[in-house]
């Protein structure tokens, strides 16, 4: 990772802050959704904090692209905190979904290799989330396991607030291809209207010059010698 760390800005780095010794280490933000343009030939890089035993999700959408070619493939990968391989995922979308076996930072890469000439705008959403999905200190856990109402509650709490992240996580995704949806509609849009406004002046310049041809085929003038018009 040591290479990527010269070309990617700090802030694209996520990390636990370290507080005393008998304080919990805190997670920080584990979900995040932002779009990112990447230049042309460039790869962008992020690090995303993960403690063992999570479920690490990365998906994105590329919204539009600039330049000659308009090619709208991106190169995606993913690494754990050793630097092996986790996948890839090569295509205008896609996701890239995993468990996390151990704790520390885990490495997302964005290639904009396949567009030489023009940049691209790709809408990311990543995270990390854990089994229970909730940070109540071990007290107030023990207090809740004394009673059996209590842990019932608990546990259906926990079930409910699984679910609605993952609908959150299916939404997100849904409003990253409605935002490329929107960009292609307005890229057709203006290419339609200037298509038509071209085809308008054509018909019309077509118009004016058959007018123009009409009117001399039957323009008629006198000969020199008799003065009398010629057919």
């Amino acid at each position: 990772m040591s290479g990527y760390e010269e070309l990617v800005p700090a802030r694209f780095k996520s990390e636990p802050l370290s507080g005393s010794s008998d304080q919990p280490l805190f997670r920080g933000a584990d979900q995040y959704n932002f779009g990112i343009v990447i230049p042309a030939g460039s790869i962008e890089c992020f690090w995303q904090f993960a403690h063992q035993s999570g479920f690490f999700y990365f998906s994105y959408q590329v919204q539009w692209s600039s330049g000659l070619g308009h090619d709208q493939h991106i190169l995606a990968t993913a690494n754990d905190p050793n630097g092996l391989h986790l996948g890839t995922s090569q295509d205008t979308r896609g996701q890239i979904n995993f468990q996390t076996k151990e704790t520390g930072f885990y490495q997302l890469c964005l290639s904009n290799r396949y567009n030489h000439f023009g940049s691209v705008q790709v809408y990311l959403n990543f995270g990390v989330f854990y089994e229970g999905f909730d940070l109540q200190t071990p007290q107030e856990a023990e207090r809740k396991r004394l009673n059996d109402t209590l842990d019932a509650i608990e546990e259906s709490t926990k079930k409910l607030l699984n679910g609605i992240f993952q609908m959150w996580r299916y939404y997100t995704f849904s409003r990253m291809k409605s935002t490329s949806d929107y960009f292609l509609l307005e890229s057709n849009y203006n290419y339609v209207n200037w298509w038509s406004a071209a085809q308008s002046l054509a018909i019309v310049l077509s118009g004016v010059l058959q007018l123009y041809f009409l009117k001399r085929l039957f323009t008629t003038q006198p000969t020199t010698a008799t003065n009398k018009p010629r057919c």
